[in-house]
């Protein structure tokens, strides 16, 4: 298991809840929703840490509980501040858009011509064998 998320702490092998870290994460949640920006958010509610791991904190699903975790944040909160980030980001132009990739088709079999020159020249000769070579490909890759 990787590291404990924020908020909670290990005690006899479980889960718990740290009373006041918690807090500090329900205040997160509140600030964000309010209109504050993660910054400001974090610095409300006393959390020192970078605007990335602020963002990874509103996107925790740990926070909602689970099998080891006991929840933090309720869904409804949790669901309006992931709602809220994404519109941000909608306005902000912050989305990626993944272009899928054109699928490659390679060659899977090869005919070569019968030859008829002989040619001195090594190199020559190894250029004119390649250019004898034809390939066969199907649109779905088979022979």
């Amino acid at each position: 298991m990787s590291h404990i998320p924020f908020g909670y702490r290990i005690e006899n092998g479980k889960a718990v809840i740290d009373k006041e870290a918690a807090e500090q994460i329900k205040t997160l949640f509140e600030s964000y929703l309010s209109g504050d920006s993660l910054d400001t958010a974090a610095k409300k509610a006393g959390i020192k840490a970078f605007h990335s791991g602020i963002g990874r904190m509103l996107r925790n699903t740990r926070y909602l509980g689970d099998e080891f975790y006991p929840p933090i944040i309720d869904n409804d909160t949790f669901n309006t501040a992931e709602a809220e980030r994404i519109m941000r980001a909608e306005r902000l132009g912050r989305t990626k858009k993944f272009i899928q990739e054109k699928e490659v088709v390679y060659p899977t079999t090869f005919r070569m011509k019968e030859g008829t020159e002989e040619l001195d020249d090594p190199f020559g000769q190894a250029e004119y064998a390649y250019s004898l070579i034809e390939m066969e490909v199907n649109k779905n890759g088979s022979q």
